[in-house]
């Protein structure tokens, strides 16, 4: 069984690989398939309305003879990443409380 990923779940992940090192896309769709089951297919448009939105940049630098594109966190990147951890947080919370049996139940 898999869960459903958000895309502001998705956002986060790629931010936060790219906060780690400046990278290109087969190394973050490889890096996030650590966690979870993600193609390159759903990835590059995650990675262009980032940088569309200014989370991100990018720039190209030869490699074996061709151009590979480079992503790297803006400064809207990393405070918008601060944020996604801090919701993320919360949010885990809540789920580990139910899940673990911390939630009281009304009783019928």
């Amino acid at each position: 069984m898999a869960f459903a990923i958000s895309t502001q779940l998705l956002e986060a992940l790629v931010l936060s690989v790219c906060y780690t090192e400046d990278t290109y896309g087969y190394r973050i769709t490889q890096n996030i398939k650590n966690a979870i089951d993600i193609s390159e297919s759903t990835l590059y448009p995650v990675l262009r309305r980032l940088q569309k939105e200014g989370k991100l940049t990018t720039y190209d630098k030869e490699y074996n003879g061709r151009n590979r594109r480079y992503y790297a966190i803006t400064d809207d990147g990393k405070r918008q990443l601060s944020s996604y951890k801090s919701e993320w947080e919360n949010h885990k919370k809540g789920i580990d409380s139910v899940l673990n049996g911390g939630v009281e139940h009304e009783k019928s």
